[in-house]
Order: structure tokens, then C-alpha cells, then sequence
């Protein structure tokens, strides 16, 4: 093997930019792209917001090894070894995901992943002072800032857009389903074995159903009714028992059923995913059951019923059109995640052989070891002396305690259909409003935050960004009651919210730099990211649980209620007034 040749110093346009790149993209893909990968595979919102949010703990617990790197190996060894680990974890992901068993075992692996991005952002962060002087430190800090939020672009953004893309391009020919009310009283369509085997002339596997159209009387059933027709529908499985919309006590709105089933049998241990929701027409159509229909080797041939119900109050002439969509999901994130394998391959390579060898990057002399690691306890003895840390620490860990919860939802409710609260987006679309909107709003609104900030010191604007962060989630609770289907609507909405996120953010990155000053500013400051990480992990455990339970419009309630705490603790906290003025 040629060996790369030792430089001690080369232009930082040639590694400052790839590096800061490669430190953002795997903590965009553990935190943002699981949450939306494992929702379009039919994973809970509990499951997914608790178990995720399990993956913030190597951030959280990362100064705890960060004497690691400085007493074993190089900066620059580390930097090269992680993003090594990376790539094949990331190819391991693409390769288990088609298991039955994909999401404990990918799990693990994004596990694997984070602690070994929480590594190589420690190392990456030493390099980059060892690596370059202080005024390229001054002058690059702009550019490493723009590549990480290019790295936020392609993994919320490019990356959703292209397992979109995938998702839309491949699997089974979608299927129109039109829904019309009607005064006249309903024969209720029962699955009939004859037209099971429906002609299929070309032999390719298509979705199949029936009826064609769905005819649905405004005349309500009785709760007995209700309850019987639900049992011939699906006599197999314990439907759920809502009856509303209600009409009085006695009366039920109608029902209508349609069946779907495969035109040929799947291959072994392969699954097709039907997605049913409402594209277009009067939104006083509910989807009761049948949003998400798996069928595989052994019940392909089955029909299963998606039950369709219209408002008690709906009209004669209402219509409505469903789209069962059967789109490969499982490759569109296959392909996804596999390209990004092949980039950090890429990085491996090409840092191994470009960045430089600066001197002082070593590791620590062995009789020195015992002096660093005495100094290390000390830094943590250091920081919870600090005046009213009680406060301080509530700050970290409250300051942030709604939009936490929000995180873990926020693309869920974008992609879950609106028959169930959610917007009914599809994965491209969710790769848009957060990929790019969404992440301009976000970098436009802490550019604006840095400059105020800098201009008048932090005091004067800590109360209007704490704000901005907080009441901007208001556009969840509209969002989620109104269900706008304007896709310009959703993208001002969330372009709102994340400028709002952004501006206030900048808030609680400058306090934790104040309260890191003194002689061991580094190691605090990354002791405060630690209680910064546990402040998003905790609430984003019990988010997706809290959803379940109240559903989507009353969760975003919640979480403007839980706000509060992140406003009250402001009148308490210390905060020199001078802080962040140009001339300090």
C-alpha cells in the first residue's frame, strides 16, 4: 500500500470543508432520518421517539470519554477510523434492513453509529485547533458552519428526497379509489370469492380491489349494526371500536368496504406495503381501518378490507378519492442509505491521504497521564461549583424541554395520513420542507440571532429568543387542526417555526459558552453539550407514548404547554449584562 505522504501543512480549503461535512451527516441520519425511515416502515410513534431518542446518550456522555482520543493514538488516526466504522455501519444498515428483525437490528447499529460520531466530532474539533492557527481558526469557522448545515441539507433533505423518489418509482402501480355518499339505502359490499381471481393477462403482480367505487348511504346504522358489519368485514381481527361520527345515542354514521388483495403470489420472506389515504376531495371522509395493509408469501390472496366512513353531517353528493399506493419502501431506503456507505468510504480514503500532520498532534506522554487525568476530574469539580448551578442546569435541561418533544414528531405527523391527524405528505415532500425550507428558515433565523446577539449582548435579546424557540410550535396546533392540504401553507408553516428555532437557539448556545468561560473553557463547554443532548433525550423518550395517547392535536397542545418551564427559569438565571457586546 502506498503511504500518504506527511505533511504537516496544507490548505484547510482542502479538508476543513469535507471534514465538518462528515461530522454533520451521521448525526443528521441517526436523529432525523431514522425517526423518518423507521415511520415509513410501520414502526409506532412510541417505539420510534422512545428508542431513538436512546441514541442522543453517546452525545450526552461524551465528555466522559473524550480523555480517550487525547491519551490513545492521533486526532487525525481517530478522525480516519471513525468515519471507517461509519461507512460499514451504514452499509450494514442497507444490508439488514430487508430482515424481519430490522429494527432492533438496525437499531444497534445506529447505536454503534452515534457513538462513533460523538468520537469523531471530538477528534475532528481537536484537529481542527492543532491543525490550523488562530486566525485560520477565526477565518474558517464560517466554512465549517456552512458544511455542517450542508450536511443537515442532504440528510433531511437530499437523502429523504431521493428514498422518495425510489419509493414513487418503484413497487406497484398505484390505485384510485373513488368514495361518493348517497340518499338511497345501502347494500353493503361483502367480499365475494368469484371476483378473488380477478383476470390478470400479463401475469405481473399487481394490487387488486373491490369494488370498484365505494357507495356509501347517509342513512346511519344502528350500534348493532355498527358492530355486525364490522364483524363480517373482518371476522378474523378485533376491529376498533369507535362509532363516530354519532347521531344521538342509538345511531352510527354508514360504513363502506374495500378490499384489497395480489394479483400473484410474493417471493419468499418478501413484503409489499399498501399505503390508503385520502389525495383529494371532502375531507369529512375517515379512513377507520386500512391505512397500512402488509402482504406477503402467505396472505397474498387474502382481500382485507379498508373501512371508509362520512361524517354524520355530510351531504348526498359528496365525494372523495383514496390512493392505495404500494411503493418499495424498503428499497428506496436501502438505496438511500447505501449511497451514503459509498460517501464515507470516500471520506476514509481521501483523508487518509489529505489531511495534514500537524506536530502537536500526539498523544499524551505516558508520565503525563496521571497529571491530565487529575486535571480532567478537576474540570468536573470546577463546573458544579459554579454560582447557582441548580438554575443553570434546569436551563439546559428545560430551556428546550417542548421543542424536544416536537423533534420526534414533527415528520410523523407530516407523513401519517389525515384520517388519523397527520397531514398525509409523502416522503419527497417531507425531504423538501425540512431539507430546504425548513433548513434556510433554520440558518437564516441564527445568522439574525448571532448578529443581534453580538450587536447588543446576549441580555437584551435572551427574553425575544426564548420566545422565538417557544410560541413559533403554535404552527403544529394549526397545522394539526386544520390539516391544510396547500402544500405552500405547510412549507410557510414550518419555515415559521424553524426560524424561530433557529433565533432562539442562539440563546442557549451563547449561555453555554458564558457559563464555560475560565480556565477549563473547553471541557465545560462540552460537559454543558452533554446536559444539552440529555435535555433533547429525556422528553423525546415519552413523546411518542403522550401522542398515542391523545393523538395529534392534543399532543401539540402539550407541547406548547411545555414551554413554560423553559420561560419561567429565565427570571432566575445569572447572565452578566455585557455578555456577547463587541466590545468584550
Amino acid at each position: 500500500m502506498v503511504k500518504p505522504t506527511r505533511t504537516e501543512h496544507r490548505s484547510p480549503w482542502l479538508w476543513v470543508p469535507s471534514l465538518y461535512y462528515a461530522e454533520g451527516l451521521p448525526y443528521v441520519i441517526v436523529m432525523t432520518v431514522s425517526v423518518i425511515m423507521y415511520k415509513k416502515l410501520g414502526i409506532s410513534n412510541t417505539d420510534i421517539a422512545l428508542y431513538t431518542s436512546w441514541l442522543y446518550l453517546p452525545w450526552v456522555i461524551k465528555p466522559l470519554w473524550s480523555p480517550v482520543v487525547d491519551l490513545f493514538k492521533t486526532k487525525r488516526e481517530w478522525i480516519v477510523f471513525t468515519q471507517l466504522i461509519i461507512g460499514g455501519g451504514l452499509a450494514s444498515v442497507a444490508v439488514t434492513l430487508p430482515s424481519p428483525h430490522f429494527f432492533k437490528i438496525t437499531l444497534l447499529i445506529f447505536w454503534l453509529i452515534a457513538f462513533n460520531s460523538a468520537t469523531h466530532d471530538i477528534a475532528a474539533d481537536g484537529f481542527y485547533m492543532l491543525g490550523l492557527t488562530q486566525h485560520q481558526q477565526a477565518w474558517f469557522v464560517g466554512v465549517r458552519s456552512t458544511f455542517y448545515r450542508f450536511a443537515m441539507l442532504t440528510g433531511q433533505g437530499l437523502l429523504v428526497i431521493l428514498a422518495g423518489l425510489v419509493e414513487s418509482h418503484s413497487g406497484l402501480e398505484a390505485v384510485p379509489i373513488k368514495v361518493h355518499t348517497t340518499e338511497q339505502r345501502q347494500i353493503h359490499y361483502v367480499m365475494d370469492d368469484t371476483v378473488l381471481h380477478q383476470a390478470n393477462n400479463d401475469g405481473k403482480q399487481r394490487l387488486l380491489h373491490a369494488p370498484d367505487e365505494v357507495f356509501i348511504s347517509i342513512r346511519p346504522l344502528e350500534a348493532s349494526q355498527y358492530d355486525s358489519l364490522m364483524e363480517v368485514y373482518h371476522p378474523s381481527e378485533q376491529f376498533s371500536q369507535k362509532r363516530h361520527p354519532t347521531l344521538g345515542q342509538k345511531f352510527v354514521s354508514n360504513i363502506g368496504a374495500v378490499y384489497f388483495w395480489l394479483a400473484r403470489q410474493p417471493g419468499p420472506g418478501e413484503e409489499i406495503i399498501v399505503q390508503l389515504g385520502r389525495k383529494s376531495g371532502d375531507k369529512s371522509f375517515s379512513l377507520l381501518e386500512g391505512s397500512r395493509l402488509v402482504f406477503n408469501e402467505k396472505n397474498w390472496n387474502r382481500p382485507v378490507p379498508a373501512i371508509i366512513q362520512p361524517d354524520a353531517k355530510i351531504g348526498s353528493k359528496s365525494s372523495a378519492l383514496f390512493i392505495a399506493s404500494a411503493g418499495n419502501i424498503r428499497l428506496s431506503w436501502v438505496i438511500s442509505i447505501a449511497c451514503l456507505a459509498v460517501l464515507f468510504v470516500f471520506f476514509f480514503i481521501y483523508h487518509r491521504f489529505i489531511l495534514p500532520y500537524p506536530p502537536a498532534d500526539r498523544p499524551r506522554a505516558p508520565e503525563k497521564i496521571h497529571i491530565f487525568l487529575r486535571e480532567f476530574g478537576n474540570t468536573f469539580v470546577l463546573f458544579f461549583r459554579k454560582k447557582k448551578i441548580g438554575v443553570i442546569l434546569f436551563f439546559l435541561l428545560f430551556y428546550r424541554f417542548g421543542e424536544a418533544q416536537l423533534v420526534k414528531l414533527a415528520a410523523p405527523f407530516l407523513l401519517d395520513s389525515q384520517q388519523v391527524g397527520g397531514l398525509g405528505l409523502t416522503t419527497g415532500q417531507v425531504g423538501f420542507v425540512y431539507g430546504t425550507v425548513g433548513l434556510l428558515s433554520l440558518t437564516i433565523g441564527g445568522l439574525a440571532g448571532g448578529f443581534l446577539a453580538a450587536r447588543d449582548g446576549l441580555k437584551k435579546w435572551l427574553w425575544p429568543m426564548a420566545l422565538a424557540i417557544q410560541l413559533p410550535d403554535s404552527v403544529y396546533v394549526y397545522l394539526a387542526h386544520f390539516q391544510p392540504e396547500n402544500f405552500a401553507v405547510v412549507n410557510a408553516c414550518i419555515a415559521i417555526e424553524q426560524f424561530g428555532y433557529g433565533f432562539g437557539f442562539t440563546a442557549y448556545m451563547l449561555y453555554m459558552i458564558h457559563i464555560s468561560e475560565g480556565e477549563f473553557k473547553t471541557a465545560h463547554y462540552a460537559i454543558a453539550t452533554g446536559f444539552m443532548a440529555l435535555g433533547m433525550m429525556l422528553p423525546g423518550m415519552i413523546s411518542g407514548w403522550i401522542q398515542e395517547l391523545v393523538g395529534y392535536r392534543d399532543f401539540f397542545m402539550w407541547v406548547l404547554f411545555s414551554t413554560l418551564p423553559g420561560l419561567i427559569v429565565l427570571f432566575f438565571l445569572p447572565l452578566d449584562d455585557k455578555f456577547g457586546k463587541k466590545s468584550d
